[in-house]
């Protein structure tokens, strides 16, 4: 598959591999990769978590559309995108319009399995006592979001490995 102005927007809920599996299909398919969660960690020199905090969700929310403004303009790039990206329907065309979007799909179950360790970077995780509880909400609100968004969907599974997912991409996006 050609990717759309060479751009790949990979998509998916926290704990998707959105990062992770990112940084490695850059190198792959020779592209620069970027990390929109990290670059906006960066510019504002706070955490993500920190932002939530001081400012709200709707404060960060319009603040991930304008880097995602800037993001998407760049050519020949893999950008992992934050996980609630796709709530806002302009963030949705923005991506659909400027590149070929692949959605990471892993069931609430996997998702909640890898975040069990890591729910202090992750605002929408705090108080949770329920990890696959609150991992299923996530999934039920935005699941249709980043298939309506996506061109093409990598559903992923347990038995994954980091080399076994990139290669099932690479044949995803060869198709």
């Amino acid at each position: 598959m050609k990717l759309h102005r060479g751009n790949l927007f990979l998509v998916g809920l926290m704990g998707a591999g959105k990062s992770t599996l990112g940084k490695p299909l850059s190198t792959i398919l020779n592209k620069s990769f970027w990390d929109a969660d990290s670059e906006l960690e960066e510019r504002s020199g706070r955490s993500i978590a920190d932002i939530f905090t001081q400012d709200g969700e709707a404060f960060f929310r319009m603040q991930e559309e304008a880097l995602l403004s800037e993001l998407v303009s760049f050519e020949n790039i893999v950008l992992a995108t934050g996980g609630g990206v796709v709530l806002r329907e302009n963030n949705r065309e923005k991506l659909r319009n400027h590149g070929t979007v692949l959605y990471l799909c892993a069931t609430p179950e996997i998702l909640a399995q890898r975040l069990q360790r890591d729910c202090g970077n992750r605002p929408l995780l705090y108080g949770t006592t329920d990890m696959l509880e609150r991992q299923r909400a996530l999934y039920l609100e935005r699941d249709v979001l980043y298939r309506q968004t996506a061109h093409l969907v990598f559903e992923e599974s347990h038995g994954d490995t980091m080399d076994g997912a990139l290669a099932a991409m690479q044949s995803l996006l060869a198709k």
